[in-house]
């Protein structure tokens, strides 16, 4: 098949453990998050399937399944490297999950001896060696590394009806101080309303401020939209598609408004959403495309295609693009519980994109969603979003990784599961869109800037004039 239709037939990657299952896993770890990188069924019951995915990632944990219902494997703090040689490790050791166990399984090394030997072969831990001659099985030998009694650790049924590795993170505590200050108020929450809602353009030929989400399918761009909108409504809303299938549920570039209330007008920004970003090169939101949306030369509802890109006598392309339909800013939207796994190919699609951006002069900023996912810390608090030290970390990984100083990074947690409107979601949210008004001021001074050779008409550029004035408390369904 070609590889344009393979992402569209590729199963996802979602893991195996039940919830008890995964709660079980965690108790055996002080605060830390699981990423799957690794699923035999999906990626091969061999040890270079596994090398590929979990060589070099640091500590991991791998699961195995049997069909007599044990979950079991293996922990270790070192990286995954064919050396070939004896990993000593003081941390790792060996677990077992049963159906008729309360708590699991955990066996310590054998004092004196390794871990586990890091060959080119499965995981190796001695006592236990994972997708043994590339097979879905396991070679059991007790008393080597580790040791336990062979029908506590996995009932005697050496056969793998699943076989996973998960990077393990630690997420830290909570920092001392936040490292942004946010007041998690009523009023606070109204003066972001308000200061979004009189938001007006330095350039009078613009009305909007338009601003382009991009970023990697399921990162929640889309789910980002529904969220302002519902936000502004007043109730919850979905005029956005969203899903959490492997592939893209976006396949038309969408420009959209966003009501303030359910009778009143627009707000001055508009928000455009695009097919996500996939690793191959000609699956997923194409390159040249981003191009074209940037320069304003895509129509609303243009159908992405993903074997070419827009071309000038295309049905959806605009020829002829003012200011006002240019991309005054650029958010790049990335999964929090994802900033460990971006590809080396995801990297070099954000680079391509950010060259393309800068050289046009619009200014960037990284949105980092579904941080109440990510940190159980916030999950318990959104408030604490700013102190814990994970999302801290994530935020400077993230920054570096794609070159956007720190300042720019901004976490964000989209409405998913909720029913009603919460004050510190929608604080987190307003925050985002006045940065990205504060940007898109940047890139109109620019064009202000560059126009100041005495041949432009001065009345293009709009006067610093007094608020369209202030909403009500009436008018503003949030104040509480």
């Amino acid at each position: 098949k070609p590889l344009s239709s393979l992402s569209s037939i590729m199963p996802a990657v979602i893991s195996s453990l039940s919830k008890d299952q995964e709660n079980n896993l965690l108790s055996l770890f002080s605060l830390v998050r699981l990423h799957l990188l690794y699923k035999a069924s999906i990626h091969g019951f061999t040890a270079a399937a596994f090398h590929s995915r979990c060589d070099k990632q640091g500590p991991t944990v791998t699961v195995a399944y049997n069909a007599a219902g044990f979950v079991f494997g293996a922990y270790t703090s070192k990286d995954y490297t064919q050396s070939g040689e004896a990993v000593n490790d003081g941390e790792a050791f060996l677990y077992s999950i049963g159906a008729e166990r309360k708590k699991p399984l955990r066996v310590g090394g054998i004092s004196g001896q390794h871990a586990f030997t890091d060959g080119g072969h499965g995981p190796h831990f001695g006592a236990l060696v994972f997708l043994h001659n590339d097979q879905p099985a396991v070679y059991s030998n007790p008393g080597t590394c580790f040791n336990f009694q062979a029908a506590e650790m996995h009932g005697d049924d050496l056969a793998l009806t699943e076989f996973e590795v998960y990077r393990v993170e630690g997420l830290g505590d909570l920092l001392e101080k936040p490292w942004r200050n946010i007041q998690w108020t009523a009023e606070k929450r109204h003066q972001l309303m308000t200061s979004i809602q009189n938001y007006l353009p330095d350039i009078k030929t613009v009305n909007h401020a338009r601003v382009l989400l991009v970023g990697p399918v399921g990162a929640g761009k889309s789910s980002f939209f529904n969220s302002i909108n519902s936000a502004f409504r007043g109730n919850m809303t979905c005029q956005a598609m969203t899903g959490t299938a492997g592939t893209s549920v976006t396949t038309q570039y969408r420009a959209y408004t966003i009501k303030v209330g359910r009778c009143g007008g627009n707000l001055p920004l508009i928000l455009c959403d695009t097919m996500g970003l996939e690793e191959n090169a000609d699956t997923g939101l194409n390159i040249d495309d981003v191009v074209s949306i940037l320069k304003g030369h895509m129509k609303d509802r243009y159908q992405f295609s993903t074997c070419s890109s827009i071309l000038e006598d295309s049905p959806g392309y605009k020829k002829h693009a003012t200011l006002d339909d240019t991309i005054h800013c650029v958010a790049y939207v990335v999964d929090t519980s994802k900033v460990s796994l971006l590809s080396q190919k995801m990297l070099d699609k954000f680079t391509a994109i950010r060259k393309k951006a800068n050289q046009l002069g619009i200014p960037q900023i990284l949105l980092m969603t579904k941080v109440d996912e990510a940190c159980p810390l916030v999950t318990k608090d959104l408030k604490n979003v700013y102190r814990s030290v994970y999302i801290q970390k994530k935020a400077r990984q993230l920054s570096e990784s794609l070159g956007i100083p720190l300042s720019y990074v901004l976490p964000v947690k989209n409405y998913s599961a909720e029913l009603e409107l919460d004050l510190n979601t929608d604080i987190l949210l307003f925050m985002v869109l006045e940065q990205m008004l504060n940007y898109a001021d940047s890139f109109f001074e620019n064009q202000i800037a560059d126009g100041q050779d005495g041949t432009n008409d001065a009345e293009l550029y709009r006067s610093r004039i007094p608020p369209r004035g202030v909403l009500s408390e009436r008018d503003d369904p949030k104040v509480v």
